[in-house]
């Protein structure tokens, strides 16, 4: 199939052009490279040993937009068989702080990109949600029947987008469209050559363990110690971002069903709490993760994790990488890697 990944510099996006690539799917990306960069694209290419169109292009810019879909429409005499949208602002703090930004950026671009896509013909898209849309659990494991609500802009800019998407396939029967609710993705590339890149302090537990480990900080903050689990801290569902990308191949397997608009959760179905993750990655990477605690963040709550039963039946996909994979895997990437993508060592 012909491909466009929004976002596909990305964290998410880059693996997953790596697994499609790898599967002989043609992948045309897009980015705006705000929070990633050009170089994980050359290694995608480096990894895969195939090109992968890439253009510097802001879903808010339409006419830039329009002009990929233009162009390489043109050039193949055939229009994208599918569109896989991972491009968007994904930090919940600042998500609290900057609500008009991530408003206009997530569903802004996304409503640009879906009129263009309908300029175009293209019928198929997945998308990247994410479990904040369930917000505090009422139950666990969480099923895609799970109430939903969001307790950050972030999520709502999720959960607002799966409704625009359920109702743009409800007035076009002949779009099929994936909703994929991503729990906590971790880990890297097995060559160590790609992986996550933050901009600034890491938002994410598993990138600040990593940067505490190789020596950029100096402690872990761990926000609560009286959670209501094992250990007192925060309990998360964390997936291989592989495992993760193989979703997505699996998703564009269910699209040629003619599916409709369907949800699934991507996850393991197991939590770890933060102290344990602490100490699988020291084991990883032979390197002290030293701890302080502080007080609880306002919207945190005690335990999320998975039920992916609905994936393993319709998507014939599971997640197969375990805890020691996730630790290793992105040790191998920090430690190659210890400032990142094109930045001085």
């Amino acid at each position: 199939m012909r491909i466009l990944v929004t976002g596909g510099a990305g964290f998410i996006g880059s693996h997953t052009v790596v697994e499609l690539l790898t599967q002989n799917h043609e992948v045309v990306i897009v980015d705006n490279l705000i929070n990633s960069s050009a170089e994980s694209v050359k290694r995608v290419e480096a990894i895969t040993g195939k090109h992968a169109p890439f253009h510097k292009v802001d879903l808010l810019d339409r006419e830039a937009l329009t002009a990929v879909f233009r162009a390489e429409t043109t050039a193949k005499s055939a229009t994208f068989d599918a569109v896989i949208h991972f491009a968007g602002l994904k930090a919940v703090g600042e998500s609290s702080q900057l609500p008009l930004k991530y408003y206009h950026n997530n569903i802004t671009g996304t409503l640009v990109l879906l009129e263009v896509m309908e300029q175009f013909g293209v019928k198929n898209l997945i998308f990247s949600s994410s479990a904040t849309v369930y917000g505090a659990p009422d139950y666990l494991p969480l099923n895609e029947k799970h109430p939903l609500r969001t307790t950050n802009p972030y999520g709502a800019t999720k959960l607002f987008i799966e409704q625009i998407l359920r109702d743009v396939q409800a007035a076009n029967k002949s779009m099929n469209i994936v909703l994929l609710r991503y729990f906590n993705p971790v880990g890297a590339h097995k060559s160590g050559t790609i992986g996550e890149d933050p901009s600034g302090i890491p938002n994410n537990l598993m990138p600040y363990i990593a940067q505490v480990a190789i020596g950029r900080r100096p402690f872990l903050n761990v926000y609560g110690k009286d959670y209501d689990t094992p250990d007192g801290t925060g309990v998360r569902d964390y997936i291989h971002v592989v495992d993760l990308a193989l979703g997505h191949v699996a998703a564009l397997a269910r699209i040629q069903d003619n599916c409709g608009c369907v949800v699934y959760n991507l996850g393991t179905g197991k939590g770890y709490s933060v102290l344990e993750m602490a100490k699988a990655f020291e084991k990883a990477s032979g390197k002290p993760v030293p701890v302080e605690f502080a007080p609880r963040r306002a919207g945190d709550v005690a335990t999320v994790y998975a039920d992916p039963a609905l994936a393993a039946a319709e998507l014939k996909w599971t997640a197969t990488r375990n805890l020691e994979e996730m630790c290793e895997d992105l040790w191998r990437w920090q430690s190659q890697n210890p400032t990142g993508f094109n930045k001085a060592t």
